[in-house]
């Protein structure tokens, strides 16, 4: 039983870090401020997800288990709400997303014929 406890609890932690290192490859490799907020948002509250999970799963104590329920529900509920608050703002602020090529090109011949 030990085995199965420590084999899925590293499994959960490597799952969680690979995680948390592709979002961090997405903000380097990523063209604008909302493709790169979207790799970091989505990796990162998965991966936190999947590494709490595996300290979950190797937790000893009752108390230490119950505090790690409570960061998980927190951060689930603050990362994606921090995201959308960010890309709102930066609507409103005026970042246009940047378009792919042949949204481009379509957008400027359909603006430049009458």
């Amino acid at each position: 039983m030990d085995i199965v406890i420590n084999i899925s609890s590293g499994l959960c932690l490597f799952v969680g870090s690979f995680l948390c290192l592709s979002g961090g490859v997405g903000m380097l490799r990523f063209p604008d401020f909302y493709t790169r907020m979207h790799a970091a948002g989505v990796t990162d509250t998965l991966g936190s997800a999947m590494i709490l999970i595996g300290l979950m799963i190797i937790s000893t104590g009752f108390l230490v288990f119950i505090k790690l329920v409570m960061i998980l529900l927190l951060g689930m509920l603050i990362g994606p709400t921090t995201s959308h608050v960010l890309a709102k703002a930066a609507l409103h602020n005026g970042l246009e997303p940047q378009l792919g090529h042949e949204d481009a090109d379509n957008k400027e011949t359909t603006s430049s014929n009458p």
